[in-house]
């Protein structure tokens, strides 16, 4: 599947913990419905060529936006270790101001 990432896209990060900042090496993703399924802390996860994701997660989940600019290799980078497809996931640099958007 190919994701673009977008200079001026919103960033997400979902989390089943209530939080105003993200630490640095914290994952953050331009695919709201990913960062979605993650706050729901699955065990497993996957996707189809679709987009369509699938998971095992159980717990309540809260989705955050970075409250402030980011810059692709500045503020974030590719995740070295992910088995997603390419700008899917990212790892944070610094610590990032959250602000959260709803539960799940």
């Amino acid at each position: 599947m190919e994701i673009t990432i977008k200079s001026e896209g919103t960033w997400y990060h979902g989390s089943n913990l209530i939080l105003s900042e993200l630490r640095a090496e914290s994952t953050v993703t331009q695919w709201r419905e990913l960062a979605e399924a993650f706050s729901h802390k699955p065990c497993r996860l996957s996707y189809d060529d679709n987009g369509v994701i699938s998971h095992d997660g159980k717990e309540k989940g809260y989705l955050y936006v970075i409250d402030e600019p980011i810059t692709v290799d500045v503020d974030v980078y590719q995740h070295p270790r992910t088995v997603m497809d390419e700008n899917a996931e990212f790892l944070t640099k610094r610590p990032l101001k959250l602000k959260m958007i709803c539960e799940l």
